[in-house]
C-alpha cells in the first residue's frame, strides 16, 4: 500500500544477507550503561560491521514481543544500524523505511548516501529491520507473493469477483505455509513495532531525538509521535499516510492516484516531440488501446534468451499492469516505461516491456525462477498492514464481500489501474488479522516541529494526504515538489534535500509554513533504437544507437553494479556485461547481437567512466561488413576500420551528447 520505491528497484538491493556476521548475543537494556559515548554504547552491547561492505555497526536489542502485556515475558530481537557522528554529536536521526516491509539495515549505507555530508557530523544516523523483517525474524514467502501478483486483478463480474476471492485466499494461505512460523504475525502491527524504537532510544540514553519516515515510515512516525512526542526533536513526513483513512478508502484513492500519474507521465511524453514522435501517436491512446487488447487475449512474443535463442512467452493485462505501476514511482522509471510502451506502439515490440515487468515480478528474465530479495518481504508487508487496518466481518469470506462491496464503484469510475483497489483483500483471509475498525485521530504533535514533504505526482501516496496532515499539525510546514518523485529528501532534489538538512542540523524551519519547489514529471525521452539497420544513414550513427541501447537496457539500467550479466539482445544474439573490482570500468562483450534488425555484431567493448570514453571493437554483418573501432570520448566521436571492403574512417561531433550519458547506478533510491 505505501511501498517505498518500485518494485523493480528491489533488484538493484538483491545482497546477501549474512546472519552469522551477528556474533554477538543479543543485550536487554537493563545490561546498558547510561549515556556514554556512542561508540561506546555500540561496544558494550556488542556492535559488529552490519556486513562485510557497511559503515553502519549492528546492534541487536531484545524487546518484549508484547509492549502491551507486562504478564507475558516473552521477547524478540531487533536489530539497529547505527553510524555514530563524526564530528560534535548533536543527537540521533533516525529513518523509518518504507512498505512496510523493507530492511532498514541492508539499506542503510544507500539510502544515507543522500543524505548532506554535515548531517553525519552532527548526528548517529539509525536504520533499523522492524520486527519480523530480515536480520529481525526473515519472515518473507516470495513464491506465493510472485504467483499472485501474476492473478488477473479486474473484480467487474462477479466471475472475477469471486477469483478475486480465491487468489487472495490462497495468498494468504501459502505465505502462511512457506512462512512455517506464524507465532509472530499477531504482533507485527506498527503499535508493538514503534516501542521497539522506544527501548533503543533508552538504551542509547538521548532524551529527543530527530525521526525522519518515508512512506509507510510515515505511518510508523505518526504512530511513534503519538505515543512519545515528548522523546522528539523533530519529526520529517516524506510521502505521508492519512491515518484517518479506513483501507479501503485509502486504496481507492491510491489507485486514482496511480491513474493520474500514469496520465501525466504519458502527456509528459505527448510534450516531447522525440516521445510524441517514437510513440506513433497520443500516448493516452496508445496505452489504453494496448490495455484494451489484453483485456480481451495475451501477447503472444518471443524473449531474447541469453544463449542467443528465444522462447516463446506470454504478456497479458495483469503484466502491463505491474509494469505501468512499478514503473511510476519516480522521474526515470517513468521515461523508462515510455520507451517500452514506445517500443510496442512504433516496433510493434513487446520484449521491452517484458525486461521492464520481470525485475518488477522479481523473477530472472532468463528462466522465470525467483530471485531471493532480502531487502523486501511481501509477508511483512501483509503482516504489518493486516494488523493496522481491519476490516468487518465475522468470516473471512464475508469481510472479502465487504471488501469487494466497498470498492465496487471505484472499479470502473477509475479509468487505469484500478486493480490497485484490491491491494488489502488478503486481509480478509490473513492469520491474525486485526478486525479493529478504529482509526487514530490526525497528529497533532504539540511542540515537535514537523516538515512534511509530499510531490503532487506521488502516485502511491496521495499528495492530498501530506497536505491533510500538514493543515492539522501544532507546528507544520508543507514542502511541496511539482512533479517528482514518490519520496523526495535524499534524492538529490536540492531544495526539498537543502531545507531538511537546514532542518536538522542548524534547527532552521523554512521561512514559509508552505513552500513549493520545482520538480518535473518525467526524465528527457531517449529514444529506443530503430527496428531496421535501414533508418541509419551509415555506420557511426548505427554504432551511435548502440552506445545508447546499451546504457538504457533495462538489465543495464537497473544493474546491481557488480554481477556479471548476461542478456539476450532484442532481434539475436546476445550481450555480456560486467566492471572492475572499482567500479571505474564497464567491459562489454557481443555475439551475433542486434539491438536493430538486419545490424549484427561480435566483439567487445568498454566505458571507461573518469574519462568518459565509450569504445567499441565489433566486427558487424547485415546491412554493413564492417571491422571497425568505434570511439566516443566525451563530445568526439571517432570511427576507423574497414566496411564493405572499403577504408572507413570518421571524425565528428557526437550529435546524440544527450543519449550518451551512463546511468549514475546507486544516484538515488529510486533512480
Amino acid at each position: 500500500m505505501k511501498k517505498t520505491f518500485s518494485p523493480v528497484i528491489r533488484l538493484f538491493f538483491t545482497i546477501a544477507i549474512f546472519v552469522s556476521s551477528f556474533a554477538a548475543a543479543p543485550l536487554s537494556p537493563s545490561a546498558v550503561p547510561i549515556r556514554a559515548d556512542t561508540q561506546q554504547i555500540l561496544d558494550d552491547l556488542g556492535g559488529v560491521p552490519c556486513f562485510e561492505w557497511s559503515y553502519f555497526t549492528c546492534v541487536t536489542i531484545e524487546v518484549p514481543l508484547n509492549h502491551f502485556d507486562p504478564s507475558d515475558t516473552r521477547t524478540i530481537p531487533v536489530v539497529f544500524a547505527v553510524l555514530p557522528a563524526s564530528g560534535e554529536r548533536k543527537g540521533m536521526f533516525v529513518t523509518a523505511t518504507g512498505g512496510p516491509g523493507t530492511s532498514g539495515v541492508l539499506l542503510a549505507d544507500f539510502y544515507s548516501s543522500g543524505f548532506d555530508p554535515s548531517i553525519f557530523e552532527s548526528f548517529d544516523v539509525v536504520f533499523f529491520d522492524q520486527r519480523g523483517m530480515a536480520l529481525s525474524g526473515g519472515l518473507t514467502c516470495p513464491v506465493a507473493a510472485t504467483e499472485y501478483y501474476q492473478a488477473d486483478a479486474r473484480g467487474i463480474t462477479r466471475k472475477q469477483e469471486q477469483a478475486l476471492k480465491k487468489a487472495a485466499r490462497i495468498f494468504a494461505e501459502d505465505c502462511a505455509n512457506e512462512l512455517g512460523n506464524t507465532e509472530l504475525l499477531p504482533y507485527l502491527g506498527t503499535r508493538q513495532a514503534v516501542e521497539d524504537l522506544e527501548v533503543f532510544r533508552q538504551i542509547i540514553g538521548d532524551e529527543k531525538f530527530w525521526l525522519y519516515g518515508e512512506s509507510y515510515g510515515t505511518q510508523f512516525a505518526q504512530f511513534y509521535a503519538a505515543a512519545h512526542s515528548e522523546h522528539l526533536a523533530g519529526l520529517i513526513l516524506d510521502a505521508t499516510v492519512d491515518l484517518t483513512f479506513s483501507g479501503t478508502e485509502y486504496y481507492t484513492q491510491q489507485a486514482q492516484a496511480f491513474n493520474d500519474t500514469l496520465v501525466a507521465t504519458l502527456s509528459a511524453c505527448n510534450d516531447d516531440l522525440a516521445c510524441a514522435e517514437q510513440m506513433n501517436g497520443d500516448a493516452i491512446a496508445v496505452y489504453d488501446n494496448l490495455a484494451a487488447t489484453l483485456s480481451k487475449a495475451p501477447i503472444w512474443f518471443r524473449f531474447p534468451l541469453a544463449n542467443g535463442t528465444y522462447q516463446k512467452r506470454t504478456f497479458t493485462l495483469s503484466d502491463l499492469e505491474v509494469v505501468a505501476s512499478g514503473q511510476l514511482y519516480g522521474e526515470s522509471d517513468r521515461m523508462m516505461f515510455l520507451r517500452a510502451l514506445a517500443a510496442y506502439s512504433s516496433n510493434g515490440e513487446i520484449v521491452t516491456l517484458a525486461r521492464l515487468l520481470y525485475p518488477n515480478l522479481g523473477v530472472d528474465p532468463q528462466t522465470l525462477e525467483i530471485i531471493p530479495d532480502d531487502s523486501w518481504s511481501d509477508a511483512i508487508y501483509y503482516g504489518v498492514e493486516c494488523q493496522d487496518y481491519g476490516y468487518a466481518g465475522a468470516t473471512p469470506d464475508e469481510r472479502a464481500e465487504n471488501y469487494l462491496d466497498a470498492v465496487e464503484p471505484f472499479e470502473t469510475s477509475i479509468p487505469r489501474l484500478a486493480s490497485l483497489i484490491y491491494g488489502d483483500l488478503p486481509c480478509a483471509y490473513w492469520p491474525n488479522a486485526s478486525s479493529d475498525l478504529t482509526r487514530p485521530d490526525y497528529l497533532v504533535a504539540e511542540g515537535v516541529p514537523t516538515l512534511v514533504l509530499g510531490a503532487t505526482a506521488d502516485p502511491a501516496t496521495p499528495y492530498s494526504h501530506g497536505v491533510n496532515v500538514y493543515q492539522n499539525l501544532a507546528n507544520g510546514y508543507l514542502i511541496t515538489t511539482e512533479g517528482g518523485p514518490h519520496v523526495t529528501f535524499g534524492y538529490g532534489l536540492e531544495c526539498p534535500d537543502a531545507l531538511v538538512t537546514d532542518f536538522l542540523v542548524n534547527d532552521v524551519v523554512p521561512a514559509d509554513r508552505e513552500t513549493l519547489c520545482e520538480g518535473y514529471v518525467a526524465d528527457d525521452y531517449v529514444p529506443v533504437a530503430p527496428p531496421t539497420a535501414k533508418s541509419f544513414s551509415d555506420p557511426v550513427e548505427a554504432l551511435s544507437s548502440i552506445e545508447t541501447e546499451i546504457y538504457y537496457l533495462p538489465e543495464f539500467f537497473y544493474w546491481d553494479g557488480f554481477t556479471p550479466t548476461t542478456v539476450g539482445c532484442t532481434y539475436g544474439g546476445s550481450f555480456d556485461f560486467d566492471t572492475n573490482n572499482a567500479g571505474t570500468r564497464y567491459r562489454f562483450n557481443f555475439d551475433q547481437c542486434e539491438f536493430t534488425a538486419n545490424f549484427r555484431m561480435t566483439g567487445s567493448g568498454l566505458y571507461n567512466i573518469e574519462q568518459d570514453r565509450f569504445v567499441l571493437n565489433v566486427k558487424t554483418t547485415g546491412r554493413w561488413t564492417c571491422d571497425v573501432e568505434y570511439v566516443r570520448r566525451g563530445e568526439r566521436i571517432n570511427l576507423s576500420g574497414k566496411c564493405n571492403g572499403k577504408p572507413i574512417k570518421a571524425d565528428r561531433d557526437d550529435n546524440h551528447r544527450d543519449k550518451h550519458q551512463m546511468p549514475s547506478l546507486g544516484e538515488s533510491k529510486q533512480n
